[in-house]
């Protein structure tokens, strides 16, 4: 029978139901509540850049003291991520995403009547930080449970809403600021981000059923049915003659074997159990946490990639607003620089997708290739000079930023990491082990900008921590293949072990049946004489 991807109707708090993963269907909505989530998460922290001179100048503090605002936030954000996973194998994404949304929107407002930097710690870092983890997280996870063929693409261009907001977001604020100040700017956002728990209601939850195991069973039923009526009306069995050989027309009997009844009631339990299984669809039994990922060397390798990588990814938008400031550039013309690399990494975003969605291609090398011209894109920062100078690095590296960080949560599901089956635990584990890179990126750039009264170094200690994520992942495949050549190995060992311990198969005398037989006959002529 073939297989369709029509999903059963079910109440909108109930499950979509599909035969295979429809690479389509809700998914539509689904990627559409991503976009949104990734705009008023990723996007606004991105942003957060617009207000970092004001924070300095209303609490008299430092670059790195300020930093530990953003890098608080995306310290708990990634080091909350197993408890995500958790929360969402237990209560679903959807009423984590919900909650998350509560929690991201609380701590903005609350930060925008701060008094301290102590007072932002808690709130933007804490209290919003944790709301980012169960809202992103749970939505990416079950994006990828509803496509297949097309998530790559997809993923890639849902993601680019951090993009757009960082595009709209930075010009807006800084002009909000102009109006009503930062304070009252930053409630603004606050209010915004409660789209989020919109959002999370779409996340309606998703369940494959092969349709073949539902339509398999019924017709053997039928036909052991006819086959026992056949035995029970014409009397074919010679049991009555009690010659050793159970011989009936049912398929279930086997030779040696005198019983049948037990059989014959397996294969009616299991119709009735599939027919039950009809009406409601099974609830899979899934670990909360799979932490035996961490014994996969190819995970490792590539959990280490994220960690160094992460040193990379905020650091440059949070800084490029500043770095403009320091060679002479305007306010108006730095946020514009902003956007524009916000627009870059838009193109980026897409230009990945598409191009991982080609087959046959080694995604893990097509991102190892991004990494390293990533690092290039970093470098170069340093020596751009003016207004264009800064602008064409911005743009090359927003085009390359889009490239990996899009992609690089959704390769998890790829068979050169883990799988898609493991991909919810791995996860969570993955940003679990970014989150140490997330709390020492943005102040280690900070002490270093302390420390040498130039914007510079901290894109150098972000080229650098690219480059050794680079590394990283070169070993991703080459511990894959091992891996498995390994494994097979020791199977074929265990194998050749069983086989030399395990005894020949007994021998039955070659006049086993004629034995039998003789038998059956003697007895027969003993009646009859009779």
């Amino acid at each position: 029978s073939k297989m369709t991807v029509k999903a059963v109707k079910m109440p909108c708090t109930s499950a979509n139901v599909y035969t295979k993963v429809p690479d389509g269907g809700w998914g539509w909505t689904v990627a559409f509540a991503f976009f949104v989530v990734e705009a008023l998460t990723y996007g606004i922290i991105k942003s957060f850049g617009v207000f970092f001179n004001d924070l300095m100048e209303s609490f008299d503090e430092t670059n790195s003291r300020i930093s530990w605002i953003i890098s608080i936030c995306v310290f708990v954000q990634t080091f909350t991520a197993p408890l995500s996973t958790v929360l969402s194998n237990r209560f679903g994404h959807r009423l984590v995403v919900m909650a998350g949304g509560l929690l991201v929107s609380a701590g903005m407002v609350i930060a925008s009547f701060a008094r301290s930097v102590v007072d932002m710690y808690v709130t933007i870092g804490v209290v919003s930080g944790l709301g980012y983890c169960l809202s992103f997280l749970p939505t990416v996870t079950i994006l990828s449970q509803y496509f297949d063929k097309r998530r790559s693409l997809v993923t890639a261009v849902a993601s680019t809403g951090e993009c757009f907001a960082v595009f709209s977001f930075a010009p807006a604020i800084t002009a909000l600021k102009e109006q009503i100040g930062w304070r009252y700017s930053m409630l603004s956002v606050g209010v915004l981000q409660l789209g989020i728990t919109a959002c999370g209601s779409l996340l309606r939850p998703i369940v494959i059923r092969e349709q073949e195991e539902v339509k398999a069973q019924p017709p053997e039923e039928s036909t052991e049915t006819k086959y026992m009526l056949e035995n029970e009306q014409t009397c074919t069995s010679i049991e009555s003659i009690d010659s050793g050989v159970d011989i009936t027309t049912s398929p279930s009997n086997v030779p040696g074997k005198t019983k049948a009844e037990p059989k014959s009631e397996e294969p009616k339990q299991q119709g009735q159990n599939l027919i039950e299984n009809n009406s409601t669809p099974p609830e899979p039994k899934t670990k909360l946490l799979d932490f035996s990922v961490m014994r996969d060397y190819s995970f490792i390798c590539y959990a280490f990639f994220g960690l160094f990588a992460t040193l990379g990814f905020f650091a440059p938008s949070l800084y490029i607003i500043p770095l403009s400031r320091s060679l002479g550039i305007g306010k108006d013309h730095s946020a514009y620089i902003l956007s524009a690399m916000a627009i870059a990494e838009v193109f980026g975003r897409i230009f990945a997708g598409w191009l991982l969605n080609k087959k046959p291609i080694r995604k893990i090398f097509i991102e190892l290739i991004c990494v390293v011209l990533l690092s290039v894109a970093l470098v170069a920062f340093p020596f751009a000079s003016g207004f264009w100078g800064l602008m064409i690095c911005s743009v090359y590296f927003g085009f390359m930023l889009g490239t990996v960080a899009g992609t690089h949560i959704p390769l998890l599901a790829e068979d050169d990491v883990v799988g898609i089956e493991r991909m919810s635990s791995a996860a969570g584990v993955y940003v679990f082990i970014q989150s140490l890179a997330g709390l020492a990126g943005p102040p280690l750039a900070g002490v270093l900008v302390d420390t040498t009264k130039n914007y510079s170094s901290a894109f150098y200690s972000c080229a650098a921590g690219m480059v050794l994520g680079a590394v990283f992942l070169a070993l991703v495949r080459p511990c894959k293949t091992g891996l498995c050549h390994q494994q097979q190995q020791q199977q074929q060992q265990q194998q050749q072990v069983e086989e030399s311990t395990a005894g020949p198969p007994p021998e039955l005398p070659d006049d086993f049946i004629d034995m039998d037989i003789g038998k059956a006959e003697n007895s027969g002529k003993g009646s009859d004489s009779v």
